[in-house]
């Protein structure tokens, strides 16, 4: 599946990037994701279905304030987990719920929470 963008209000979920227009490994060190190969991987993980990832965004800058994932479970479930930049929870908050959503209508997976990192 290719990455979905969501509109979330105020925030602006799409996939981690790290091109010549947006690089999201400095944000992502902030939040403590030193891995030089976690954007691959997650772009990967899209292509495989097996785990979805989103930047959420501020719109004007697009500049990653939180992350969030959701991983499809072979029960009919989709575990989702997520983590915000310090000060950020509310975007956080926003993009949980478009995800929800997008779980349940554009899935057809019942959503669960998961209070862990991605």
């Amino acid at each position: 599946m290719e990455p979905i963008e969501i509109n979330a209000g105020a925030w602006y979920l799409r996939a981690l990037r790290a091109d010549e227009r947006i690089d999201d490994r400095p944000a992502l060190t902030s939040g403590g994701i030193t891995d030089p190969n976690y954007i691959a991987i997650r772009t990967a993980q899209w292509a495989e279905e097996t785990h979805f990832s989103w930047a959420v965004c501020e719109p004007t800058t697009a500049e990653l304030v939180a992350e969030i994932g959701v991983t499809p479970g072979a029960d009919g479930t989709a575990a989702i987990t997520g983590w915000a930049r310090p000060e950020h929870e509310p975007a956080l908050a926003s993009g949980l719920s478009a995800v929800r959503r997008f779980v349940e209508g554009a899935l057809g997976l019942t959503p669960v929470d998961r209070p862990a990192r991605l």
